[in-house]
């Protein structure tokens, strides 16, 4: 009994905690918010994880085709643009495995993919799923926009 108080103490612990990532400056964030149409022949694709505390201590990167895009956390953003008119790949690192979906984007159009932090057999893993614009808009005017580049996994 008490080693099981102990495990879920420790659960407990890790989900509960806070992590962050660099962050952009307010006025990059604020002029990503305005959704802006993406460049001539692109698509513009927000990924976004909410600010809560479930898995708020996790940190998870984020590719779209395999491209780096960059590391979450709670309540932050990030805007990248892809060619339109194709397939595109959008992944998160989850406990075991990548996860992913396949994302068809028309020039022109922007997309909203949520990340979020699901329970695991021995770490909150992560997954995507693609949110209709009304919702995404929403959210993302709640998150701030993080810096791309860094992902902790090759």
């Amino acid at each position: 009994m008490k080693s099981k108080l102990i495990l879920c103490s420790a659960v407990l612990a890790v989900l509960s905690g806070c992590a962050s990532v660099p962050t952009a400056d307010k006025e990059a964030s604020n002029q990503a918010k305005q959704f802006a149409a993406p460049t001539e022949g692109k698509a513009g694709v927000y990924v976004y994880r909410i600010d809560t505390p479930i898995g708020a201590a996790l940190k998870k990167d984020v590719r779209i085709d395999g491209e780096c895009i960059g590391e979450t956390a709670a309540g932050v953003f990030f805007y990248h643009e892809v060619d339109g008119n194709k397939d595109h790949i959008v992944s998160t690192e989850s406990e075991f495995s990548p996860n992913e979906l396949s994302l068809y984007t028309e020039q022109g159009r922007l997309y909203f993919v949520q990340q979020y932090i699901k329970m695991g057999a021995f770490v909150g893993g992560a997954d995507v799923v693609v949110v209709d614009e009304s919702l995404g808009k929403q959210e993302v005017l709640k998150t701030d926009m993080a810096i791309k580049g860094k992902c902790s996994s090759k």
